[in-house]
């Protein structure tokens, strides 16, 4: 916007002023010339009060102290001066009228000079180009560097203007971008022209709108798993009053198992309705595959770790970093054969960080990343959906491709918190 903004003053500006100095150069031309044909027609009659009241050396001499060359013709065809062609303009003034011809390269100067000895004598003043453009180059180079300047003032101003309405609106797509990815904390600060402005204000109260009915949906889903509560505590009481204790402790686990699960709803959906998470990535991964690493010495797999120096924040739960973790690694254990090698890096990047895991098996059955419960190898296919989701939550996302050894790999960024 700044690009083409510029570029339309710039023309707008540009025709106005060609517009404005090409016919004032022109006037300037034309008054320079008007003013050393003036000047030469004032020497010439000079010089013409000199002839026939002074002998032929003393006007010969007045002829050489003239600024411009100087002709005298006489009525006798003495010629008096620089030496100069009798042209058929010098013929007209001859006959007793004073002209001004074009020659080539210049202007003829011709003052008819009656009362002559013998006749009417003849003044020419000749004039080059350079005598009747003299100081027109100089004003022009003024007026094209005064053009230009201007050009570059409208210029500057233009963009200044541009960079008081771009940086809001940049600042608004940057929130937009934010709330996109989770982060519903994202707020502008209202700037710009009114317009501009008003909009801020929009965005603002559309983001607390969300916020405030994803907080409502949150509570609603906690409400609605503690009401559970109820029926499960009639139901762990009917157990209780069964006449086989086998059976009634067997109930009676099934019911705690569902109370936890109930229970585990009700904080997640309370968790969420918190500010957005953030935890140590390098803490976590650590933690996660010192967990795996028992199960790999048992299954005879070699496995590399490559971790950043910490910490390294991102925009994620700690708990659903490790379930995001625990799900790659646990498809590196479920899909390829027993001391197959796999290996986990963590590194920081442009506004997150990257978590690859790559292992040395036959990679994937597809390289399309399949929907969620789909499975190229026959499982659940929830493994790689948890971790898409994981890093999506976050505002980044998940690749798939082929590690250095022909295995799979999977790589997910991680924005930043």
């Amino acid at each position: 916007m700044r690009r083409w903004l510029a570029l339309l003053v710039a023309a707008t500006t540009s025709l106005v002023l060609i517009a404005l100095l090409v016919p004032l150069a022109l006037l300037v031309r034309t008054v320079a010339e008007s003013g050393a044909v003036s000047r030469a027609g004032s020497e010439a009659d000079s010089i013409a009060v000199a002839v026939g009241t002074v002998d032929a050396e003393t006007l010969r001499l007045t002829t050489e102290r003239a600024a411009h060359p100087v002709t005298v013709f006489l009525p006798d065809g003495r010629v008096i001066g620089v030496p100069a062609p009798r042209s058929a303009a010098v013929e007209l003034a001859s006959r007793g009228r004073s002209v001004t011809a074009a020659v080539p390269g210049g202007r003829e100067i011709l003052v008819a000079v009656q009362g002559a000895p013998g006749g009417t004598a003849v003044v020419r003043v000749y004039l080059d180009d350079a005598d009747l453009a003299e100081g027109v180059p100089r004003v022009w180079a003024g007026l094209a560097a005064l053009g230009l300047a201007l050009i570059g003032l409208g210029i500057g101003v233009a963009d200044r203007l541009a960079r008081a309405v771009i940086r809001p609106i940049s600042s608004l797509a940057r929130v937009s971008h934010r709330l996109a990815g989770g982060d519903l904390s994202a707020r502008t600060v209202p700037d710009g022209p009114p317009e501009v402005h008003a909009v801020g204000l929009a965005l603002n109260h559309l983001a607390e709108r969300i916020t405030g009915l994803l907080a409502e949906e949150r509570e609603n889903v906690a409400d609605l798993s503690h009401r559970l509560r109820t029926p499960l505590t009639g139901l762990r009481l009917e157990a209780e009053s069964l006449g086989d204790p086998e059976e009634a402790a067997r109930i009676e686990a099934r019911v705690d198992a569902l109370e936890r699960a109930v229970t585990s709803v009700i904080i997640e959906a309370r968790r969420r309705a918190q500010d957005q998470d953030r935890c140590d990535a390098v803490a976590v991964t650590e933690a996660r595959v010192a967990f795996w690493s028992v199960l790999a010495e048992d299954q005879s797999r070699r496995f590399t770790l490559h971790l950043s120096p910490g910490p390294l924040q991102v925009g994620v739960a700690a708990g659903d970093l490790s379930a995001c973790v625990d799900a790659l690694l646990g498809n590196v254990f479920a899909h390829t054969p027993e001391g197959v090698s796999f290996a986990v890096r963590l590194e920081p990047a442009h506004g997150g960080a990257l978590l690859t895991v790559a292992d040395s098996g036959s990679g994937f059955a597809t390289p399309a990343l399949l929907g969620r419960g789909e499975s190229g190898a026959g499982s659940t296919g929830l493994g790689l959906d948890i971790a898409r989701r994981t890093a999506e939550s976050s505002g980044g996302s998940l690749s798939l491709g082929t590690s250095e050894t022909g295995g799979a790999s999977v790589t997910l960024f991680l924005a930043e918190a």
